[in-house]
């Protein structure tokens, strides 16, 4: 099978088992894991998914890392990204309001965890590298925020596409205050037809 064949084939049969997984058991934080777990066996799958094949966006870019759009039911659920990144940048906390989980495949993401403390605070209680071989998961209302520096390709997987997530939040520590997070600006389309 040609690689690009193979690699369609193996993420239609990861989101197959997500999808049963999701059917079976709903979202709470037993059936993530699960979802965790299957995206960490795709992820393995390093001979099929490289920076090479994901670039991140060219040095001197206004930006240091985009999305690859790799899946996406025709009703917008069940949407996984690949994320290439090649310089130093950082989120804000935010919320996502659909479930997400987030798996390594090459270099590390730091992920910052958050609590609303009184007064609607972002405070930061603890975080995890993600890496080859881990992963994060979330529910609507959790909240985390990314950190990278360096090359970075990695699996973000999300209930809902981010297109349509309009009421994502992010906290900004200025003025301590909760915002809606604007859309992603750099999708790419990088879904390939399964193999008949």
């Amino acid at each position: 099978m040609e690689r690009n064949q193979e690699r369609a084939a193996a993420i239609a049969a990861a989101i197959a088992d997500i999808r049963a997984i999701e059917s079976a058991e709903g979202v709470t934080r037993s059936s993530l894991a699960k979802i965790r777990a299957r995206l960490m066996q795709l992820a393995a799958r390093t001979d099929l998914f490289t920076l090479d094949d994901f670039p991140p966006p060219a040095p001197g870019s206004a930006r240091t890392s985009c999305l690859y759009r790799l899946s996406e039911d025709a009703d917008h659920r069940f949407a996984l990204y690949a994320n290439s990144g090649g310089g130093k940048y950082g989120t804000p906390p935010h919320n996502h309001t659909t479930w997400a989980v987030i798996v390594g495949i090459e270099g590390d993401e730091v992920n910052r965890f958050y609590d609303r403390a009184g007064g609607g605070v972002a405070q930061r209680d603890a975080e995890h590298v993600v890496r080859q071989g881990s992963g994060v998961s979330f529910l609507p209302d959790d909240l985390h925020s990314i950190h990278i520096d360096g090359r970075v390709l990695n699996f973000h997987m999300y209930g809902l596409a981010l297109e349509q997530l309009h009421r994502r939040e992010y906290y900004t520590a200025a003025d301590a205050s909760w915002k809606v997070y604007p859309p992603h600006s750099d999708i790419r389309e990088a879904r390939t037809a399964v193999p008949a």
